[in-house]
């Protein structure tokens, strides 16, 4: 693959070459920062984990400069910073046995300014090398900016590709803003009960984070537990964890829907259900 960013790079986690990894892919998942993938695409990590036939590859589109730190990393540059995350990436791909680790390493300004269309045609060129049969991206109703800006870049990108190398299935899933509030008929569940050593490991190994003052290996696990026990109040729990996604496949199977009004009619149907729970009881 030929990026237009000559910065990007492929990671991959053990000795095989691209040329035979990229193709296997058949869950793909895209987002803003190292640890946006282990926090938000845990589904396709654990369905791909030690399988013959299905294959989960991660992309990274910015590259992590501008975090906050503290600790042991108060002091590096954002230069610094840029290397630490890219090796703890590395590091979270190994553990997942991940098909290939693909970081853009564009800056966060750069995807979030819509004339600047680099960004959105290497997307483009890795859906058509991988051509996955799922793919997960950051949900719209995120309140994270850069996540906002990837999710409707990687939505572009896939509208402009042909209808044979457009994936089965586009998700939208939790990190900044959970999902929980989206009513139980149409969020998209996802069983995290599996694994919770290797999930925990996953985010875990991003201590640049974690030891900065950001506890996202316990807020993450935190959030799957509670997603499962609160998800039914009149039954016992079926999962021990579960992580939820909003459904955007409807967006490219019809590009005349708009993204903002789509998202907006879910919110109207939750704010609708709120209001009829309080009504009969007025």
């Amino acid at each position: 693959m030929k990026f237009k960013n000559p910065l990007a790079c492929i990671l991959e986690p053990d000795d095989r070459s691209v040329d035979t990894t990229v193709p296997k892919t058949t869950h793909l998942a895209v987002g803003a920062h190292p640890d946006d993938l282990e926090i938000m695409a845990i589904e396709g990590i654990l369905t791909c984990f030690q399988s013959a036939s299905k294959h989960f590859s991660g992309v990274i589109v910015t590259d992590g400069g501008g975090s906050a730190r503290a600790g042991t990393y108060a002091s590096y540059t954002d230069e610094q910073m840029k290397t630490v995350r890219k090796t703890e990436q590395a590091k979270a791909a190994a553990i997942g046995e991940y098909n290939a680790q693909i970081m853009l390493n564009y800056t966060s300004i750069e995807v979030k300014t819509p004339d600047k269309t680099d960004c959105t045609t290497d997307l483009q060129t890795i859906l058509a090398a991988t051509a996955p049969e799922v793919v997960y991206t950051h949900n719209l109703a995120d309140k994270h900016d850069t996540h906002i800006a990837v999710a409707m870049r990687m939505l572009s990108a896939i509208r402009d590709l042909p209808e044979s190398l457009q994936p089965k299935k586009l998700y939208g899933c939790e990190i900044w803003r959970d999902l929980d509030w989206m009513p139980d008929t149409e969020k998209i569940v996802f069983n995290t009960s599996s694994r919770q050593n290797l999930q925990s490991a996953l985010v875990g190994v991003f201590d640049s984070q974690i030891s900065g003052g950001k506890r996202y290996d316990l807020a993450t696990m935190g959030r799957r537990s509670a997603n499962a026990t609160y998800f039914e109040s009149h039954d016992t729990d079926d999962n021990t964890g579960q992580a939820y996604a909003m459904d955007l496949t409807p967006l490219i199977r019809d590009t005349q829907v708009d993204p903002m009004a789509y998202v907006s009619g879910m919110i109207d149907r939750f704010k609708k259900e709120v209001e009829e729970k309080i009504r009969k009881y007025l």
